[in-house]
Parts: structure tokens; C-alpha cells; sequence
């Protein structure tokens, strides 16, 4: 999958901006000092990134990185002096997400002291130490605190999730029975879906190809429209619950087609995404149009103050929503402002839950290729769904129908993506073994329609309240 465009580069000297996610890319070449562990391997590397295709959650930040890195230096000190050097695949040094990153100069160590085996891997370790020297440096100057950090981050992903809610409510409104009658709840043209589609799409754009300039501008930025907006304006928890609906209707068929129309929509927007990013990317270079007129948050003071613009504009949405909120609750639109309300508390728990991806099941790391972060945080917003759909059936009130309605439409709608999975699954499936993809997928609706058909489905078979 093309991040950007990079130029491919020879395997002598590697540069470490082709390690921009510096968490990931240090922990997947760190040694262990009584080599009871096995070296990593290229089949390792690539089970972590396909996993960490989509988002890393808070492991994308600054201080997380600088943590991660002196954590590196000090296993490499370490495994050095027990004399316990392992090989390092180049590829463990993808460049994966686009963050900021720092070129360090390329350093020869002479041959004379290290076996010629072992020259390439001294050199790179030599790398390894330069950019952590450079990290020093820019974090002095930076001087920011990790707190204030997270605290930003918040604030982009609480503004852009907001904004995402509006848009996948105004797209439910604009493609359904209302206006255009593409979408219902009787078919598999389920009410999210040109949101899905819409979101995908887009994702191919600002979370693939242009992810790195974005990021360059502001590594907040790239967070907040990838992470925020796009995982907001998507959903997979609404998906699967359209598809629950319909099999307590007794349309199984119907179901099952929701589910592999829906994949293969969603898995093309995302390469017609790619692709037509790519073919703006080409005019762009062939105009010779750059970015240089952009404005980069990229000092302490354009940081707090983008902190304090996004924190007014947060402050305006939530206190705009409240207030229409408490002029109406029994209107139509009251949903949307409960949503609004608590969309960001899904955003937020996505995020953290994302910090999971790459890292495998159990102590040993197993199955690294499985985005346990994602994989949770749609399971757990499909079942909470779920059982808010079967309390709406069996309290029928109009104060329950809206608030659930609303927690449904802001909390579980932004905690549950479908953006970040379809970027994960389209990076599996261009991986050594596309059929983690297609695994990956039904494992994730496999799990969540089951526990859906507990949560919901029988209940509302066993209590009637259909009838």
C-alpha cells in the first residue's frame, strides 16, 4: 500500500524517516537480553504494520514515540553487552503513518571491529542512535508536556468526532426514504451506508496516500480527521445492528447479503480512494503544486494555540447541541444533539483502545496480524447496541427511544469504525497473506452478529415485542 509515495531506497545506510512511527518500529526491533526470545523476522514485521494499517492510538503521539525509543536504546545497550546481536529486518523500518520524522545522517562503523555479518547491523544501530539524539534535541525545544499533548489530541479527536456525527446523520437523511430513497431498514441498503462508502473513500485519501503531508502540517490534524472524523462518519455497530433487524424479521438472506455487499462496497471505496489520490497526487507533482503555503503547527506556540482554537470550537459544538437539546426533546433532530452530547467519549475510548493493534494476544504476542484494538472496540459497540435496541423494544417511551436512539447514533457510532477497519483490511489484503483479510473480516461480524443474535435477537423472539 503506497503511504505517500516514498521513493524506495537502497539497503545500505537505511534513513530513519522511513520510521516515522517510532513506537511500533523500535518495539518491533528490540532485543531481549537472555535471548530466550527468538529474533524478529520479515513475516513478523508484517504481521505488526498490516495491523497497524489503520491506527495506533495514542502510540502516534510524540512523548509516546521518545518514551519508546529511549526504552529501544536501552535494550540495544543491553543485548550489546552480553553480546547478543541479532539481525534486524530492513522492513522493520516501514515507514507506516506519516507522523514527523527526523533524518539522521548514515554512519559507517569501520569493519575491523564487528564481524562482516554483523557491519550493517552496527551501522543501523548507530542510526538508531543518532535519531535518538535528535529526538533529545527536539524535545527539549519542544517543550511540551506529554499531559498537554494528550490534552490536545483530545480536544482535535472530540471536535472532529462531533463533526463526523453531523455528517453521518445528515447523509442517513439525504440518501433515505426522506429525499433520495437509496437507503431503508427494510433492505441491505442499510441507512450508514453511503456513509461507510463516503468515509472509506475518503480514507484512501487522508489516511493512505495523504496522510504524510497532512501529518506535516500537524501530526494532531492527521489524528483528528483520520482517527476522529472519518471513524465518527463511519460505523460498524449501526451496520450490524440494520442486519440483526432484519434477521428477527425472519430475512436471513437479507443479512448475510448486508454483510458481503456492504464489505465489498466498503473495501472499494477505499481502493478507488487510493487510486484517485494517487492520480491528484501525479498532477499535482507534474504542476509542480506543493504544500509550502500551508501553515505547520510545528512550535509550541502554534500547538497551544491550535489547542485553544479547537477548545472554543469544542466548548461552541457541546454548548450549541445542549442548548437544542433543551429547546426540544421531544423532536426528531433531539437524537442528533444527544449524540453530539457523547460522541467524543466514543472517539476518545476508540483511540486508547487502538494503542492494542500490532501488539498480539497474550505475554508471547501471538497473532499480531489481528488488530485486537479495533477488533474490541466494534465488538463491544455492536453488543452495546445491541442491548439498547432490546431495551427500546421493551420500553417504549419516547424519553428512552430518544436518549438511546442518541447514545446509539454519538457513543457507539463513533466507537465502533468502520474507516480504520476497511484501511486494515485493504492492507492485509495486499500483504504476503491476503487471506488474513478476509478472516479478519468475518471474525469481526462473525462475533459481533452472534453475540447480537443473544443480546437482541432473542430476547425480542422470546418476550414478542415485535408483536
Amino acid at each position: 500500500m503506497d503511504h505517500g509515495g516514498s521513493n524506495p531506497e537502497t539497503r545500505q545506510g537505511i534513513p530513519l524517516n522511513r520510521a516515522r512511527s517510532l513506537g511500533s518500529s523500535f518495539r518491533r526491533s528490540s532485543f531481549n537480553s537472555s535471548c530466550d526470545q527468538p529474533p524478529p523476522t520479515d513475516h513478523d514485521a508484517e504481521s505488526e504494520s498490516v495491523s497497524e494499517a489503520g491506527d495506533i492510538g495514542d502510540r502516534a503521539l510524540y512523548s509516546n514515540r521518545f518514551s519508546d525509543s529511549e526504552r529501544f536504546s536501552l535494550s540495544l545497550d543491553r543485548a550489546l553487552e552480553n553480546g547478543a546481536i541479532a539481525p534486524i529486518p530492513e522492513n522493520a523500518f516501514v515507514q507506516s503513518y506519516g507522523f514527523r520524522g527526523r533524518e539522521s545522517a548514515t554512519v559507517n562503523t569501520p569493519a575491523s571491529l564487528v564481524p562482516p555479518q554483523a557491519e550493517e547491523i552496527v551501522s543501523t544501530l548507530a542510526n538508531c542512535s543518532i535519531e535518538h539524539s535528535e529526538d533529545t534535541k527536539q524535545e527539549s525545544k519542544r517543550k511540551f508536556s506529554r499531559l498537554l499533548e494528550y490534552v490536545t489530541c483530545l480536544v482535535h479527536l472530540a471536535v472532529f468526532g462531533i463533526l463526523g456525527v453531523l455528517t453521518r446523520y445528515g447523509l442517513q437523511k439525504l440518501f433515505g426514504p426522506e429525499n433520495a430513497n437509496v437507503t431503508n431498514n427494510e433492505t441491505i441498503l442499510y441507512p450508514d451506508l453511503p456513509s461507510n462508502m463516503v468515509g472509506s473513500f475518503l480514507m484512501g485519501w487522508w489516511g493512505v496516500v495523504f496522510k504524510g503531508d497532512i501529518s506535516a502540517i500537524s501530526d494532531y490534524l492527521a489524528i483528528g480527521l483520520t482517527t476522529g472524523y472519518l471513524g465518527s462518519l463511519t460505523t460498524f455497530s449501526g451496520w450490524n445492528q440494520k442486519m440483526l433487524d432484519l434477521s428477527v424479521d425472519g430475512r436471513w438472506l437479507f443479512a448475510i447479503l448486508g454483510f458481503l455487499i456492504g464489505l465489498f462496497l466498503v473495501a472499494y471505496s477505499i481502493i478507488f480512494g487510493i487510486e484517485t489520490a494517487k492520480g491528484f497526487r501525479w498532477i499535482m507533482k507534474r504542476k509542480n503544486i506543493t504544500c509550502s503555503w500551508c501553515l505547520k503547527v510545528d512550535s509550541y506556540e502554534r500547538d497551544l494555540a491550535a489547542m485553544v482554537g479547537f477548545s472554543l470550537m469544542l466548548i461552541l459544538l457541546w454548548s450549541l447541541s445542549g442548548s437544542l437539546l433543551e429547546r426540544d426533546f421531544s423532536s426528531e433532530a433531539a437524537e442528533l444533539w444527544v449524540g453530539c452530547l457523547v460522541g467524543p467519549v466514543g472517539v476518545w475510548a476508540r483511540w486508547f483502545l487502538a494503542r492494542l493493534n500490532g501488539r498480539g494476544v497474550g505475554r508471547k504476542g501471538r497473532w499480531k496480524w489481528v488488530p485486537i484494538g479495533t477488533l474490541m472496540a466494534n465488538v463491544l459497540a455492536a453488543c452495546v447496541m445491541a442491548a439498547l435496541a432490546t431495551v427500546k423494544k421493551a420500553v417504549k417511551t419516547e424519553k428512552v427511544e430518544t436518549v438511546a436512539s442518541g447514545v446509539q447514533l454519538g457513543l457507539l457510532g463513533c466507537l465502533s469504525t468502520v474507516s480504520t477497519f476497511i484501511a486494515e483490511f485493504n492492507a492485509m489484503r495486499l500483504s504476503e497473506q491476503p487471506w488474513r483479510a478476509y478472516a479478519y473480516a468475518a471474525l469481526t461480524m462473525a462475533i459481533s452478529f452472534a453475540l447480537g443474535v443473544l443480546i437482541y435477537s432473542i430476547p425480542v423472539w422470546t418476550q414478542g415485542f415485535n408483536e
